[in-house]
């Protein structure tokens, strides 16, 4: 049903070359991006399953998020910093707890209690504790520089930290795909593969080039039209950034962990949802700020609204002491569905 809505790509197109509104082609590219979204998942899922565990695992970690890459990057280099690290922060959240929430919730509706494998959610669990402290520091160094150092600007030194905090970060992100995917593969055992390849290669392939040229097309007019749609719809565009754009972004995602929590298969589903958020925050978000850094747009972590610092760290808790255990019931997901709600009406009311 989601393929009905690839009519919004000609429709988007039409929109902007015929001058009908900003707020058409914001709404009308940002509807075509849900399902050019899903076929570069599922094109990069077949290209998996037919390259074995190891090289698919490789594949799968690299480009789950080629999507929301590359609506980051083109937003960059436009100049949208601040909507860059919403959608940063914003991805998180709804990974977290919105996507990890309804899993959780739907299937707990369904079967009394679920359960995952251990293991692999303690490691899940160090590594967001992990991204949480590497997104926390370079705010406390800014904060430091202000008030402790006397820097009246210090522009430089946190882009500075930021980059090597992105080092850090990407060299961890390897390590972990070494650890999962090669020494350690028993422990994520229970990470079973979705399905078994039903497309050929060549389609597989020509697919996701297709799809990743649609969504850099469309990303390009969603980012142009932004301003304009902030001031028709009335939203500011750190709400866009924070929840509609990871909305967007990661709506296959989303569709995929709850459908496999339904079919009791949780590990899929906190993999999905946890392994998202975290390949935002080890890859896509480093990747981020050392194209910035080549680029010369000045793009740090240090997020000045302490609302977003807030909801990582919320999230971050609530989704450790959910998944620590490695069962889960309805309550759990309702649970992590308010944390969301809270923090997405907060978002909402924040001046911008």
């Amino acid at each position: 049903m989601i393929n009905v809505l690839l009519l919004a790509i000609p429709l988007a197109l039409i929109a902007e070359y015929a001058g009908l509104g900003g707020v058409w082609v914001f709404l009308l590219s940002a509807l075509s991006l849900l399902p050019l979204a899903s076929w570069m998942g599922r094109a990069t899922e077949e290209l998996a399953a037919r390259l074995g565990s190891t090289a698919g695992g490789l594949l799968n970690a690299t480009f789950g998020n080629a999507a929301e890459l590359i609506i980051a990057l083109i937003a960059l280099s436009a100049g949208k910093v601040e909507v860059v690290k919403a959608s940063i922060s914003g991805s998180l959240l709804s990974n977290l707890l919105l996507v990890l929430g309804l899993s959780i919730f739907a299937g707990g509706l369904k079967y009394h209690r679920q359960q995952f494998n251990k293991q692999n959610a303690g490691l899940l669990v160090s590594l967001t504790t992990l991204a949480l402290v590497a997104f926390m520091l370079p705010a406390f160094f800014d904060m430091a520089e202000r008030n402790y150092f006397g820097v009246s600007d210090p522009a430089l030194p946190d882009a500075s930290f930021s980059l090597v905090v992105a080092i850090v970060l990407i060299a961890i992100y390897a390590g972990d795909l070494i650890f999962s995917l090669v020494t350690h593969r028993e422990l994520v055992g229970g990470v079973e593969s979705a399905h078994e390849p039903e497309w050929s290669a060549r389609l597989a392939l020509g697919v996701l080039v297709a799809a990743t040229l649609g969504v850099a097309l469309m990303s390009e007019l969603l980012v142009g039209s932004l301003e304009a749609a902030t001031e028709s719809l009335g939203l500011s565009e750190f709400f866009i950034g924070i929840i509609l754009i990871p909305l967007v972004g990661n709506a296959a995602e989303h569709i995929a962990a709850v459908g496999f929590a339904l079919k009791n298969k949780m590990d899929l589903a906190v993999q999905i949802a946890v392994g998202s958020s975290l390949q935002v925050a080890l890859l896509v978000a480093p990747i981020l700020v050392i194209w910035g850094w080549i680029s010369g747009v000045r793009f740090d972590f240090v997020f000045h609204n302490p609302l977003e610092l807030a909801g990582l760290a919320a999230s971050i808790i609530f989704t450790n002491s959910v998944v620590r255990d490695g069962e889960t019931n309805w309550l759990e997901g309702l649970m992590l569905l308010g944390v969301y709600a809270l923090l997405a009406f907060a978002f909402f009311f924040t001046p911008r």
